[in-house]
């Protein structure tokens, strides 16, 4: 799969692969590894160079690169959350890769024009990897006062009270590739081989992948699954929970992203797993093209971020999709308000199509939704979760 001659690469990013399996012990790596360093290397990663294009001229949408009703709307849920745990001073609104800041924004401006007290009790943290992506946030962020950017190593454990949450991050975490042969889970690597990047196909690279299906009670290798069946696994997902449950002392876990529960990812039909690529919105298969420009993106598991989530004293509070979460927090209002008369035509169009898209079920709409809990005696009942 993906088999390209060089020419077609970039060239710079090529060498650094290049270089980095044959340095490794089998001549190999993990996609998982191949996944990191086209993503996330320091200098020629998509994310981490700050190459990220989001929005009509970019290579994907987000949701908040619709507007701000996004955020506004999530705003409403976070003063939800605050109100609940409003026993201290402050509260920490932790947002996890903040792209170009546009929700950060959103949010804020959502607290600083209606809440204004409780905006003055915000403590507003910043999570990103991208050195790039940092230094476009706090350009676009230059009007709050009340920001940060730490690293979670900069984040003492059992510190922070309030909310984090995360928009389209963990479909965008390194997957290992898996596959089944002859009844047996087997691991996909990436190797150059005659001048070509080339798939092999060999023994899991770490137990952690058994351990994985076995948290989520299902086996790719019984009878109902066909020879060569493929799939993705999120290892760092799970990783990923146990960082933020140790840091959070007392509140919630936010998390939007499309994905599947483990018995609608790892169906017998779904063959070929659920990796995507993004370039210039067009949206195909091969990893192994426009290295270090485009996204790479799995759907995530979301059975596993629950039942990890449990096991490191995480609470699921509810677990619904954007486009029934957005409505029950008021965005049939304002769809309801395009017709007061305040709109120009072309501005009642232009919003409209937002807002739908915002809620369309074979789009952003049909995104998961998941909201866990830390420390909270009795968890609320979150606008967000009631669903008529």
């Amino acid at each position: 799969m993906g088999i390209a001659h060089p020419t077609s690469y970039h060239k710079n990013m090529l060498e650094i692969i290049i270089d980095t399996i044959q340095k490794s012990s089998n001549n190999c790596i993990t996609f998982a590894n191949y996944m990191n360093l086209v993503l996330y290397h320091y200098e020629q990663g998509y994310y981490a160079s700050g190459k990220v294009h989001i929005g009509s001229q970019g290579d994907f949408f987000t949701s908040s690169s619709l507007g701000a009703d996004f955020g506004e709307l999530l705003a409403k849920q976070f003063r939800e959350m605050l109100d609940s745990i409003d026993s201290y001073d402050s509260f920490s609104l932790v947002e996890v890769g903040a792209g170009l800041g546009n929700l950060t924004a959103d949010i804020l401006n959502y607290f600083k024009n209606k809440y204004s007290q409780l905006y003055q009790k915000i403590n507003y943290i910043i999570v990103e990897k991208s050195y790039g992506l940092i230094e476009k946030q706090k350009n676009n962020l230059k009007e709050f006062d009340n920001i940060s950017w730490k690293t979670w190593e900069e984040i003492e454990n059992q510190s922070l009270i309030g909310c984090i949450f995360s928009n389209e991050l963990i479909d965008a975490f390194p997957i290992h590739q898996v596959t089944v042969k002859n009844k047996q889970l087997k691991e996909i690597y990436v190797t150059w081989y005659d001048n070509h990047l080339k798939e092999v196909i060999a023994d899991i690279s770490t137990p952690q992948l058994l351990d994985y299906f076995e948290l989520i009670d299902i086996d790719i290798t019984n009878d109902a699954y066909p020879e060569n069946y493929r799939t993705e696994v999120n290892l760092q997902a799970l990783d990923w929970l146990k960082t933020v449950s140790t840091k959070l002392k007392k509140g919630f876990l936010l998390t939007i992203d499309y994905g599947y529960q483990a018995l609608k990812y790892y169906h017998p039909q779904r063959y070929q797993g659920t990796l995507n690529c993004y370039y210039q919105h067009r949206h195909h298969h091969n990893p192994y093209v426009n290295l270090g420009q485009q996204d790479i993106t799995a759907h995530v598991d979301f059975t596993a971020l629950e039942k990890q989530g449990n096991l490191l004293g995480l609470t699921t509070v509810g677990l619904t999709q954007q486009g029934l979460f957005l409505m029950a927090l008021g965005l049939g209002d304002r769809l309801a308000d395009l017709s007061n008369g305040n709109y120009t035509l072309p501005e009642i169009l232009n919003r409209r199509d937002a807002l739908h898209q915002l809620i369309n079920s074979t789009g952003l709409g049909g995104f998961n939704v998941l909201i866990q809990s830390k420390g909270i005696e009795q968890n609320p009942l979150l606008t967000g979760l009631k669903q008529d």
